[in-house]
């Protein structure tokens, strides 16, 4: 288990840190811990959660202080009553190796898939922002979360297969309309840092997720490609943010609030590795084809510079050439920020000709702006692009 803050603290804020862990850990009513000013409090509570997110029931605190005295009495706040605790406890431990079972020989880049896919397919974002949802305990105990119970979820799958993970945060916005802090994870895959953002994936494509499951009752999806019978089979989970470097993850994320290890490289990033990262528009026209084709779902990534507005013209020329030939009609979403499309084709009745309707992506908030022809689309790509 990667301690990432605790490893970044000066003496005092460890020890202070440490009485924490220790006090929490053993549900204490209240303990006294080394003292600290109060924003270095906050901040060392706030990252110890970061590096423990396991401990999902101490989400808030109180202290008391004497003048001269070099500690303070920490009362810290529970979000369940004890015995509760204890169950909920049992209940995530059986839980996490219940999920991960499964993946515990994998490489590590198919242990971090299947802990992606697992999760973009079993949780649901929660709008109303229920104070368990911002814990471990919302995404695998109720199939809702937020960014950062999820992303405290991916850190406890990681930590259970053995990879190295933390929990990276930036600031909110308000001139941008970012009104939230926002969490995703940094993960260490074959000696190199990745970005990892699920709930942005989590909010991108069309995922068919059981409402009348139970959370508990799920199991991982087979990751492989293959159902049961040894047939191919297409899993639709959007991996636009599935080990980024830091020139693409902050093409739409605000700078970090806490120090974070740098992500120079960009080799394992998921559209590479399964080769849907393109460079030519012929590669695009061909894997079009494929996809009209064979009635499956398309999405790629453009790499090719730039994705301007020219760019995108021709792009989507090459899309809706290759669904002409197949007499199909192209569906593409944008996510505009990371140059990533996805086409689907629909039939046609035999001359029929429909506009092109492009679905502009917003992964922060899951928004999506349906553009009705290609025209109006060109305006919105101009405009973005002057911005």
């Amino acid at each position: 288990m990667e301690q990432y803050y605790y490893n970044h603290m000066d003496k005092q804020k460890q020890a202070a840190y440490h009485g924490i862990l220790q006090g929490i850990t053993s549900l204490a009513d209240e303990f006294q811990i080394p003292a600290l000013d109060g924003e270095d409090l906050y901040n060392v509570f706030f990252q110890l959660r970061l590096d423990h997110p396991e401990i999902f029931w101490a989400t808030g605190y109180k202290y008391k202080y004497y003048n001269d005295s070099p500690n303070l009495i920490f009362v810290p706040e529970y979000l369940f009553e004890k015995a509760k605790i204890k169950e909920h406890q049992k209940a995530m431990t059986a839980r996490v190796e219940k999920i991960t079972r499964e993946a515990k020989t994998f490489s590590q880049w198919d242990k971090e898939k299947y802990i992606h896919d697992f999760l973009c397919e079993s949780i649901h974002y929660d709008k109303l922002k229920k104070p368990y949802s911002h814990e471990i305990i919302g995404p695998l105990g109720h199939g809702v979360g937020v960014c950062e119970g999820i992303a405290k979820s991916v850190k406890v799958l990681c930590d259970a297969l053995g990879i190295w993970c933390m929990i990276a945060v930036c600031g909110n916005n308000p001139e941008k309309g970012i009104k939230y802090r926002h969490t995703w994870n940094i993960v260490k895959i074959d000696g190199q840092y990745y970005h990892l953002d699920v709930t942005f994936d989590n909010t991108l494509g069309n995922y068919e997720k059981k409402e009348n499951q139970k959370p508990e009752n799920k199991t991982p999806r087979n990751t492989s490609g293959k159902n049961k019978a040894g047939k191919a089979e297409q899993m639709d989970f959007r991996y636009d943010y599935f080990n980024l470097d830091d020139k693409n993850i902050f093409r739409d994320h605000e700078p970090l609030l806490y120090p974070a290890p740098a992500c120079n490289e960009g080799g394992h990033f998921y559209y590479k590795e399964k080769k849907l990262s393109f460079t030519k528009k012929e590669d695009v026209y061909k894997r079009s084809l494929q996809a009209a084709k064979k009635g499956r779902v398309l999405t790629f990534h453009w790499r090719g510079g730039y994705l301007t507005k020219e760019v995108l013209k021709e792009l989507l020329e090459e899309i809706e050439r290759a669904g002409r030939e197949k007499n199909k009609q192209p569906q593409i979403s944008l996510n505009w920020a990371q140059a990533v499309l996805r086409v689907e084709y629909q039939e046609l009745p035999e001359g029929m000709i429909r506009e092109t309707k492009v679905v502009m992506e917003d992964a922060n908030e899951g928004g999506r702006e349906i553009i009705g022809n290609r025209e109006k689309h060109r305006k919105c790509v101009e405009s973005r692009a002057k911005e």
